[in-house]
């Protein structure tokens, strides 16, 4: 086992109508003006915001609204609110959403904190984050497990190019206000798109086969067994808030790190593959990681078979005692459950449409350059990222 350092410091609050408990909790963390990023109308719809702004005006907490956030949050927009929370003299950030607006508020969070950087540099690690503005969440969305994470992502519309924050613990989000009831006002694929994304940062890590540690091979297994298990009844609609409270809860356990303690770092190859297809073409992240996972796994499980042999067993049930043969069906019983959630395992049912050769040859450019590589489980290249993504084209 690895030597690890881990901080998660959220304070999670959990179960029905907490949303109330908000105004209290930005008030715990230091808040008293705070600018609120959220995404579309659903918030407004769902009655959620003007629960949330109710809360915070019985804390005296001063707050602007600043809506807009996208599936894929960007860079442009993230920025606007930078201004926009000067403009305030902003103390504090809320995101009230799913994993969009959380990314766009670590953004503007950023962005508020370090006024003289250039922001774009700076979210792609040319030099180190050093001062974040604190910000909390209340979650909408099971998904991208931002709520509790390191991590950010914001597409720069002017180069078409899908950036990770550089990883930092800083905008860990002081808290996080979890009611899985708010689960089920989210549309329906995007729900989808999120049973996807929680696997993904889920295995993302577990593939790693270089480091062995028991315990926290199990803590994964069984996130991944949970959400295999419940996400058909959460996925039903009306009322199942067991089975939404246990994927939200999966959600947050996939993305704060833990399931990679002792082995890590994570190998999150599939986000790559994913990520200009979300950049050039405006797909659902979690929808992107279904399409290109399958194609990925099948080409690099010959060098780690005792890691997909196992996840197929402790996972999947399978009784195969090779170990080879035991990670095929593995790979293919997680393609079929794809499948029976109805989230695309292919480029054409992700996009309606096969890509072209020239589309092939930039997607691969997007994401790895001549002489480099990525992907721990097996180093890939320009050439293997292409054949993968020719495997994912059909």
């Amino acid at each position: 086992m690895k030597s690890f350092d881990f901080y998660t410091p959220t304070q999670i609050i959990f179960g029905k109508d907490t949303e109330g408990r908000t105004g209290e909790a930005v008030r715990r963390h230091g808040g008293t003006r705070v600018l609120i990023v959220y995404g579309g109308g659903s918030v407004v719809k769902s009655g959620l915001l003007e629960r949330v702004e109710k809360s915070l005006e019985e804390a005296g907490i001063v707050y602007e609204e600043f809506g807009g956030a996208q599936p894929n949050p960007t860079l442009s927009h993230a920025l606007e609110g930078v201004e926009r929370g000067k403009a305030m003299q902003a103390d504090f950030i809320l995101a009230v959403g799913g994993g969009s607006s959380v990314d766009t508020a670590k953004g503007i969070a950023i962005g508020i904190a370090n006024p003289d950087a250039d922001f774009w540099p700076l979210w792609c690690g040319a030099a180190p984050i050093e001062k974040v503005l604190p910000l909390g969440v209340v979650l909408t969305i099971a998904a991208a497990g931002s709520e509790m994470s390191s991590a950010a992502v914001l597409t720069n519309e002017e180069v078409n190019l899908k950036k990770g924050v550089q990883l930092t613990d800083l905008i860990r989000p002081r808290f996080a206000v979890m009611n899985p009831e708010l689960t089920a006002t989210v549309p329906h694929y995007h729900m989808i798109c999120g049973i996807v994304d929680i696997m993904m940062h889920t295995l993302g890590r577990y593939f790693v086969h270089d480091e062995y540690c028991r315990i926290t091979d199990e803590i994964a297994e069984g996130v991944l067994r949970t959400v295999i298990d419940k996400a058909p009844a959460a996925l039903q609609g009306g009322d199942n808030y067991e089975a939404l409270a246990e994927i939200m809860w999966a959600s947050s356990l996939s993305h704060n790190g833990i399931t990679e303690l002792g082995r890590g770092p994570r190998d999150f190859a599939e986000h790559a593959l994913g990520a200009p297809l979300s950049a050039r073409y405006d797909a659902i992240h979690g929808a992107t990681l279904s399409a290109v996972w399958g194609a990925w796994a099948e080409y690099v499980y010959e060098e780690a078979p005792d890691r997909f042999a196992r996840y197929a067993r402790q996972v999947w049930g399978v009784e195969e005692s090779d170990d080879l043969a035991a990670s095929r069906e593995g790979i293919a019983k997680t393609i079929d459950f794809f499948r029976s959630i109805e989230a695309p395992v292919n480029i054409s049912e992700l996009l309606d449409r096969t890509l072209s050769d020239e589309e092939l040859d930039q997607i691969t450019e997007d994401i790895v350059k001549p002489g480099a590589t990525i992907s721990r489980v097996k180093p890939l290249g320009p050439d293997q990222v292409r054949e993968i993504f020719v495997a994912a084209n059909r």
